[in-house]
């Protein structure tokens, strides 16, 4: 594996991780996403005293430390909240299921991803350009690994390879059934993650 593929793996974690760790305070699992957060941290290890990046990685590398730090202390916050419970007014403001503090609305919007409410609903989206719709693919695609990981199935394609087959299938279901949109929506059926897809018209 690359450096860059690396680092987008690290990118690609990240968001995984947030999204893991969403679920968890929401009180959709029992543990802590643990897994994902041991290789968000090995990566970061393995490039902090790295000499072989070259200036465009260590800037990306560099952003991805920054935001990580953001998050990873406002976890810490919350993981001391839910196990000792709110002792002061302002624990609220950091309630499990509750509002957004003002650092974690920054680090959202550094990582450039969608809200606590939209990562919520991103087992559903309707595409109509895969390609200008990258940032709410992504998010799917981050979600459908995160339902792949709790069931115990093999992750798959990377995320290039899925982004190509929505892209096709997108087409091919529009260019069918003359509709405006596909709607792809994952159902787990037993230790398996199913992409559904059907036609959606305006």
């Amino acid at each position: 594996m690359t450096i860059d593929e690396e680092l987008d793996l690290l990118d690609t974690s990240l968001r995984r991780l947030k999204i893991e760790y969403d679920v968890y305070f929401g009180g959709g699992s029992k543990r802590p996403p643990n897994d994902t957060l041991w290789r968000v941290q090995s990566l970061i290890k393995k490039f902090s005293d790295s000499q072989k990046l070259n200036f465009s990685q260590r800037f990306k590398f560099n952003t991805l430390t920054q935001k990580y730090a953001i998050f990873s202390d406002l976890w810490r916050q919350k993981l001391k909240i839910k196990e000792e419970g709110f002792r002061r007014p302002q624990d609220a403001l950091l309630a499990i299921a509750g509002m957004r503090t003002d650092e974690e609305k920054a680090a959202q919007a550094a990582l450039g991803g969608r809200s606590a409410e939209d990562e919520a609903d991103s087992s559903r989206i309707a595409c109509s350009d895969v390609e200008q719709q990258g940032d709410m693919v992504r998010a799917f695609y981050d979600r459908m690994m995160s339902e792949k990981q709790k069931v115990g199935e093999q992750a798959g394609a990377p995320y290039e390879s899925f982004a190509s087959f929505l892209k096709k299938k997108t087409e091919q279901i529009r260019r069918d059934f003359k509709c405006d949109a596909v709607e792809y929506s994952l159902e787990v059926q037993g230790n398996q993650v199913k992409l559904k897809a059907k036609p959606k018209t305006a």
